[in-house]
């Protein structure tokens, strides 16, 4: 887990943002327009010739150079096998940079929109491009970038908030208790699934970081790729009652399969993902709290209510995960 020093992004002004692109000769015309990105810095520029770039601007001590490169690498690969995303430019023959202390890196512009959430042939679209990400994921394994599991985003994070004491103190045992449950379900969750083969992922897919054209979706921001199972990219796209994600998996799969057999043992690790995800995105608040973008951002984060709601979410998740999978495996 990243500990939190100091505000890591108070250098980087308009003018290091600048210097940066003019470092590799890319002249903005002065326009920066800050996109959505908590995690990282990232701008559209407008450049004096030519359409406008993205910069992004790695967050400080979060991952090492070659981490960053292996998922460049990862994204160069798919982008060999024509699978539609966004690979950073190669620009005096590196995909990453240094300016002011600052890591980078330069993508070309890619437009779009949100894809229709829910709609069956939207998802069995993104079913067949996640096969095929996978289908290329698992030629070969990642060497750097870590591996999503009970310890990453459930042992760690807990520790995290129970040194840091991020939790109120009338509610720190009820928290406690709920999350080490909550953690037993997720290794019982595991141990149903048995030994489901592990790939390389994008790790991080939701709708925002899909964009869609008329073309059809490519998905965006690598950022999180890691090593885990390949359910940990389809479950992020269901929502709705157990008969809608019953639905919308089945869209999914449908076209996933075209590309990639999916093994159903997978979809006991549903839940124990999301309960993952739960616990790993309170430490991360917490982690990122001296990042002035996250108070400004995520008022709610460390009040009684925030606890309270959390505490009430993992008890229904330890329930869930007692629950049969989707459909009988």
């Amino acid at each position: 887990m990243n500990i939190p020093s100091h505000p890591p992004y108070a250098g980087l002004t308009p003018d290091v943002v600048l210097g940066a692109l003019e470092e590799l000769n890319l002249y903005s015309d002065g326009r920066l327009l800050a996109l959505n990105s908590y995690e990282n810095r990232v701008y559209q520029a407008g450049m004096e010739s030519g359409p406008p770039v993205v910069v992004k601007f790695y967050r400080p001590g979060r991952w090492r150079d070659e981490d960053i490169l292996e998922e460049h690498g990862f994204v160069e690969e798919l982008a060999q096998a024509e699978v539609p995303v966004v690979p950073p430019m190669s620009l005096n023959g590196a995909t990453l940079h240094e300016h002011g202390g600052f890591r980078f890196s330069v993508f070309p512009r890619r437009g779009g929109r949100a894809p229709e959430p829910g709609d069956s042939a939207t998802l069995e679209w993104l079913g067949r491009f996640i096969g095929r990400i996978h289908a290329v994921g698992a030629r070969k394994p990642f060497r750097h970038r870590p591996l999503l599991d009970a310890r990453s985003f459930g042992d760690l994070p807990f520790a995290f908030l129970m040194e840091h004491g991020d939790v109120p103190g009338e509610l720190r045992e009820a928290w406690r208790s709920v999350v080490l449950q909550a953690l037993d379900g997720v290794r019982r969750c595991y141990d149903r699934a048995g030994d489901v083969r592990l790939l390389r992922l994008h790790g991080d897919c939701h709708l925002g970081n899909v964009l869609w054209t008329d073309a059809g979706p490519h998905f965006v921001d690598f950022d999180d790729s890691r090593t885990g199972p390949a359910v940990q990219d389809l479950w992020m796209l269901l929502s709705g009652e157990r008969g809608e994600m019953v639905r919308q998996l089945s869209d999914l799969l449908a076209g996933y399969e075209d590309f990639r057999e999916f093994d159903p043992r997978e979809l006991y690790l549903i839940e124990a993902l999301r309960t993952l995800r739960l616990i790993h995105y309170s430490a991360w608040l917490a982690m990122r709290w001296d990042d002035p973008a996250f108070p400004a951002a995520f008022p709610w984060f460390n009040t009684q209510r925030y606890w309270q709601d959390r505490i009430l979410e993992l008890r229904e998740q330890v329930a869930l995960m007692d629950e049969p999978p989707l459909w009988p495996v």
